[in-house]
């Protein structure tokens, strides 16, 4: 028998990547995102969301041209600048944050992530808003920007889908589908912002930051956001 086949270094070093970021932006990593909807409750309760094909019309555009998108770009900015200019970076992802609720979701969300990653990793980040901190934890760790951008994005678009599985309510077929059909997506993404600036930072999904909005002042709420 010939000699056995040994993983190349770089498919080792991947394989490692995409363990400890399954473990960080894993539904059971104590952020709490389960309790986040980023505005889909209120669009839900309007009618603007009443199946998987307007569901999945919605994440895209978040995707594309939302909170997906410019949370995408400041993980990206923040991987690839020095120390001493992540506070900036962070307070401008907490200046673009559009209503009081989607500040709440991203600075809770980063505390959470930010204590954790210090008591297990030993990796001192302080108080950053969560995509800053999964930006930094990824830069520390020597994990692959992209990856860990298109990985950002399917936990970000899967904690949403599972949202709407509660309130649409919709089928848990029909949200698996929808994870396949906008994966693609995350993978071109990543691989567009992987140099971003924060000159890339924009949002034009303006009816989401509404919603948003309004959910401050829903009268029944099960989310937080």
């Amino acid at each position: 028998m010939g000699a056995p086949i040994r993983m190349s270094t770089v498919a080792q070093h991947m394989n490692t990547d995409i363990l400890t970021l399954s473990q960080l932006l894993s539904p059971g990593f104590p952020v709490g995102a389960f309790a986040y909807s980023h505005g889909l409750e209120t669009a839900v309760n309007d009618g603007q969301i009443m199946s998987a094909a307007t569901l999945q019309s919605w994440l895209l555009d978040l995707l594309e041209h939302g909170g997906a998108h410019s949370d995408a770009v400041l993980l990206n900015v923040a991987f690839g600048m020095a120390v001493d200019e992540v506070a900036m970076i962070d307070a401008h992802a907490r200046a673009f944050a559009a209503s009081v609720e989607r500040l709440k979701e991203t600075d809770l969300q980063g505390r959470a992530f930010c204590e954790t990653v210090e008591t297990v990793w030993g990796v001192e980040l302080g108080r950053l808003c969560y995509p800053i901190a999964v930006g930094r934890t990824a830069a520390t760790l020597n994990l692959d920007p992209e990856l860990t951008t298109a990985m950002y994005l399917q936990s970000f678009i899967s904690n949403l889908t599972a949202a709407a599985m509660r309130l649409v309510p919709l089928g848990q077929v029909d949200g698996q589908k929808i994870q396949i059909a906008l994966k693609p997506h995350y993978t071109k993404i990543a691989k567009q912002l992987r140099s971003a600036t924060l000159d890339d930072l924009h949002n034009s999904a303006w009816v989401s930051d509404i919603t948003s909005m309004h959910h401050e002042t829903q009268y029944s709420r099960t989310f937080r956001t």
